[in-house]
């Protein structure tokens, strides 16, 4: 499967996999007004071809011109991504959250040819597409008219249904994802038509009915709701939320039968604030969660809810799915399993050294003397960054973690958020988890602050539960280091707390730590 296409598989199964398969659908669509669409694979490939052909004949793209494209989660984002593959264009998603000086930066930096959204981002391509000299077509999801816009909608309707996938090699370019830039300015991830996809990690069977909530903008969308739920012949589910809104989500997963679900671990952190026992999710077998790690006291709690248990997998824009827990093992809290099977994962030194088990170093994928098929090609137009990731015989995710005896692996923090302090080594996440045990504490991000006599000592920025809010500060921060001494070692409480009202986040959900450590380090400046 490695060395074949991603058209030639997505394309031949989309022409014919609905007669080989359960009654669900390939793709089932709701909103807010219950509105439903529910397409079959031939009809995801009946609409698939007719945008192919708007993209070869009305916008002129050749193959491995490029496609900016920036859809909220309506049924066209999934056409767009078939027909870029079939078209064999390269994709390049983003989110609607974007800025102008966002979009600017990736349409210039990429070169794309076309642009692909809805009028509720027109607007902003409109102020800056003029700086973009390779920008040649626009193509607007509206029955409305806009200047300089083709109607995609008008397009499609006109185009023929006929297309033959364009003839494309397993290293071919496929899409660009940008980096969600926790540590820094985000970076074009490159990937080809055998790198991306692989995720057997969600167990899905064609009969599964799966919803994902990520961002469309995001790499785990596409691999998560697109090819490994595709490529295992399962109903992708999809909610057109403007935001993500609890008791939607609840209700949803109440009123639909969605077997598997999969979501952010600040949703689930969320989730479980609104009280999930009010509902009852009769079809719900299967829990998942990616993107940061989750809390084990979170995963307790949606199990005390549910009788469900939280399945962590660890991956990076960069490797897809790197480790996966496993439905025939007993989920270990805080861990995100075991190794995938396209990888060998390691815990290296900063050399590129196997560790023994049991001792911290860096999360590495080894890419000699063979190089794994589904990671990223490179970054594009940054060797350097691209040569800054290997250390010997392995690819280093700039992820610290620890392998314990039976294989599992343990996430400590990025490689730029552990903390040194008067000798020892301090990951934020142990103290992050530690700190959400108690009741006052909603979110927590914990970094390095400058201290005179250890160097640095560990801060945490806390936001509050309501109950907790009108309490005495001084109190709550005396509480608060005493309950973070109880639960892990005393060296790691926080010498520092300061309370606030929202954590920095990427717009995929991530905290930027990266934003709260410059800021506690520039005071010393």
């Amino acid at each position: 499967w490695g060395i074949m296409s991603k058209v030639q598989v997505l394309c031949l199964g989309l022409g014919h996999s609905a007669g080989a398969r359960s009654s669900l659908p390939a793709l089932w669509w709701v909103d807010e007004q219950r509105t439903e669409i529910r397409w079959s694979f031939e009809e995801l490939g009946f609409h698939s071809r007719r945008l192919a052909n708007v993209l070869s004949e009305e916008c002129r793209l050749a193959q491995g011109d490029r496609v900016f494209l920036i859809l909220p989660r309506v049924p066209e984002w999934w056409l767009v991504n078939i027909a870029c593959l079939r078209a064999g264009t390269v994709l390049i998603p983003g989110t609607s959250q974007l800025t102008p000086r966002d979009i600017l930066h990736r349409l210039q930096v990429s070169e794309a040819k076309c642009v692909i959204t809805d009028e509720s981002t027109a607007h902003l391509l409109d102020a800056v597409g003029s700086q973009c000299p390779a920008l040649t077509s626009k193509l607007l999801l509206s029955t409305r008219g806009r200047q300089g816009w083709g109607d995609l909608t008008a397009l499609m309707g006109s185009a023929s249904a006929d297309h033959v996938c364009v003839d494309t090699s397993s290293d071919d370019h496929m899409t660009i994802f940008f980096t969600s830039g926790t540590t820094g300015s985000p970076k074009m991830t490159l990937h080809s038509h055998c790198s991306f996809g692989l995720g057997y990690w969600l167990d899905l069977t064609d009969s599964s009915v799966f919803w994902n909530t990520s961002d469309t903008g995001w790499a785990k969308t596409a691999w998560s709701s697109v090819f490994a739920s595709w490529t295992q012949g399962a109903c992708v589910f999809a909610h057109h939320m403007p935001r993500f809104n609890t008791s939607t989500v609840l209700q949803t997963l109440s009123r639909y039968p969605i077997s598997t679900f999969c979501t952010a671990p600040t949703a689930y952190r969320m989730l479980v604030q609104e009280d999930p026992s009010r509902f009852q999710f009769p079809a719900l077998e299967h829990c998942l969660c990616a993107g940061e790690p989750i809390n084990p006291e979170v995963m307790s709690q949606w199990r005390r809810l549910t009788d469900l248990d939280i399945y962590e997998g660890y991956g990076q824009t960069e490797t897809v799915g790197a480790c996966r827990p496993s439905r025939i093992r007993k989920v270990r809290p805080g861990s995100f399993g075991k190794v995938s099977p396209a990888y060998d994962v390691q815990v290296v030194d900063d050399e590129g050294r196997v560790l023994p088990r049991g001792t911290e170093g860096n999360l590495a994928i080894r890419v000699k003397p063979h190089r794994p098929f589904c990671l990223f090609l490179e970054y594009m137009g940054e060797p350097e960054k691209t040569a800054e990731c290997f250390r010997g015989d392995f690819y280093l995710t700039g992820d610290r973690g620890v392998m314990d005896k039976d294989g599992y692996l343990w996430f400590i923090g990025r490689a730029d958020d552990v903390i040194l302090s008067a000798g020892y080594r301090i990951g934020p996440f142990e103290v992050e988890n530690a700190l959400i045990e108690h009741e006052a504490v909603a979110e927590s991000a914990v970094v390095s602050s400058p201290d005179p006599i250890r160097g640095e000592v560990v801060k945490a920025f806390v936001v509050l539960t309501p109950e907790y809010k009108s309490m005495n500060q001084y109190e709550l921060i005396r509480e608060l280091q005493a309950h973070v001494k109880r639960v892990t070692a005393p060296y790691k409480y926080p010498r520092k707390i300061e309370f606030v009202d929202q954590l920095p986040k990427t717009v995929s959900g991530k905290i930027r730590r990266v934003e709260l450590r410059k800021k506690e380090w520039d005071h010393q400046m």
